[in-house]
């Protein structure tokens, strides 16, 4: 049975539609698959590598690794990339499969350098102390440049927040962590889940910083929610 040409046109217009509606839906789902198991592939790495180095090299007290926040004698906060790629390269690095490193900037231009692992992904430390990471399901670059000077833009969507700090004790800032591995950021979190969401500095909104996103993603099993309220692109 042949068919004429307006029915031929009619049925591609509905494919076209049908695509249309579809191709965006599934690219979207592969972006949320890849960052979901890039993000716990990367939680297991680093934290199976921080309890084989503390065999190693003792409790986290004993460690000389933790760089904070120096101020030079102008009150300007100090570059210190090469500090914590010397701490990484002591007490992390040997337990890790880093297939190289690059020097790059942040999106405040600071010097800080990329560890790339075999998947694609990569992760930095703060250009001014590494009790924060960053890490980069994909095409990290590309990201940091997508942040034109603003990273909280693109946390929570081609970037997300760790944490490693397990030494203070004292602070309720950093209970979280305390004793613990590397985490999704919980800094001054108040414990309540809907917070996660709304805290108006750290929450996972599209009009905050965004660090707790990665935490909104873990808490979920390392799924990316339905309710997710940044789009992930790399």
């Amino acid at each position: 049975m042949a068919f004429t040409l307006a029915e031929v046109l009619i049925t591609l217009g509905i494919i076209g539609v049908v695509a249309a509606m579809t191709i965006p839906v599934l690219i979207q789902n592969y972006r949320n698959s890849v960052a979901e198991t890039r993000l716990k592939k990367f939680y297991s790495v680093m934290n199976q590598a921080i309890l084989q180095s503390v065999v190693d090299n003792g409790e986290f007290e004993n460690w000389s690794y933790f760089n904070n926040g120096i101020q030079d004698d102008e009150g300007n906060y100090i570059n210190q990339a090469d500090e914590n790629d010397k701490s990484f390269q002591k007490y992390l690095a040997p337990y890790l499969k880093i297939t190289h490193k690059k020097e790059s900037k942040d999106a405040d231009g600071n010097k800080i350098i990329l560890y790339f692992l075999a998947d694609g992904s990569a992760f930095a430390f703060n250009a001014l102390e590494n009790r924060d990471i960053t890490f980069y399901p994909k095409n990290p670059e590309k990201c940091i440049e997508k942040a034109n000077g603003a990273m909280a833009s693109i946390r929570g969507i081609c970037y997300f927040s760790f944490e490693f700090y397990p030494i203070d004790g004292k602070s309720p800032n950093w209970k979280y962590l305390y004793k613990k591995g590397m985490e999704p950021t919980l800094y001054a979190w108040d414990g309540n889940e809907n917070t996660l969401y709304t805290d108006g500095t750290r929450g996972c909104n599209i009009n905050t910083g965004g660090q707790y996103c990665t935490a909104i993603i873990q808490r979920n099993g390392w799924k990316v929610p339905t309710n997710y309220p940044r789009k992930i692109s790399f």
